[in-house]
């Protein structure tokens, strides 16, 4: 089942759980889902995130310092979802925290947390048997990352496994802000849609409203990590959800049934 976007495009926000602290992100995200964002993406903090530039690297070290871990990152998940029934909510990870964990009691613990579906970014879709397993069984969507450089086989994999969404890379190399999107972004979407309906969000260096706007001629959703974890970084605990909001109404989204 797919992850439902209200606006054209539709809006992903990734947030490090933790940082600057559990209340804060908790009131990021709900002002987030109110000023327009459809998902949030809960960053487990790793204390090796090999994906991500040092903006998100930071927030972890940061969020790892405060004692954030996993169990709390589904405990928030359970509270936004209590909050904010209608939004969709996916966990953010790398593979290590939630093999500590105990990939059946994760799967257990992230649905009856209200969890949509799940990214592990560091798992590959040819090794995920057991991963896709456990999360058809309590009906979580496996989400993969799909990058310019994955051969049309392991496209076609990524989108034939994939539930929620497909998140389309729109460059290789790491997470963090660029000045433009590269025509790989929009080629990499027109081959994924070759296997799928699923919607397809593009990230990667996505930070202003003239990106999402990029983005919305060829992906479903866009999504922005990096800056608004930058922007939180810049900001205090009090004042973040606010700034957070302002950045989400600057990117001025439209509502989809208006759009199409």
């Amino acid at each position: 089942m797919a992850i439902q976007f209200r606006h054209k495009p539709g809006l992903v926000v990734y947030l490090t759980a933790g940082d600057p602290s559990l209340d804060a992100t908790r009131a990021i995200a709900l002002g987030a889902i109110d000023a327009g964002a459809d998902v949030i993406e809960l960053g487990v903090p790793f204390s090796d995130p090999l994906a991500d530039g040092p903006v998100i690297q930071r927030a972890s070290e940061r969020a790892l310092a405060r004692g954030t871990r996993l169990k709390d990152v589904i405990a928030l998940a359970r509270e936004i979802r209590a909050a904010r029934p209608e939004a969709g909510l996916v966990i953010f990870s790398y593979f290590n925290p939630i093999l500590r964990y105990g990939l059946v009691r994760f799967a257990d613990d992230a649905a009856a947390a209200g969890v949509d579906g799940v990214l592990i970014t560091d798992i590959v879709v040819e090794e995920a048997q057991q991963y896709l397993a456990e999360m058809d069984r309590v009906g979580l969507a496996p989400i993969f990352l799909a990058a310019p450089t994955s051969p049309d086989e392991r496209l076609e994999a990524i989108a034939t496994h994939s539930r929620g969404f497909v998140y389309a890379i729109s460059r290789t190399g790491i997470t963090g802000k660029q000045v433009n999107l590269t025509d790989d972004a929009a080629a990499l979407v027109a081959r994924i849609r070759r296997w799928t309906r699923l919607p397809v969000a593009v990230g990667f260096g996505i930070s202003n409203a003239e990106h999402v706007a990029q983005v919305g001629e060829f992906a479903d959703a866009a999504v922005i990590g990096s800056a608004i974890v930058d922007l939180i970084e810049r900001s205090t605990p009090e004042t973040s959800p606010g700034a957070v909001v302002r950045f989400i109404k600057g990117l001025q989204l439209q509502p989809a049934a208006l759009a199409r």
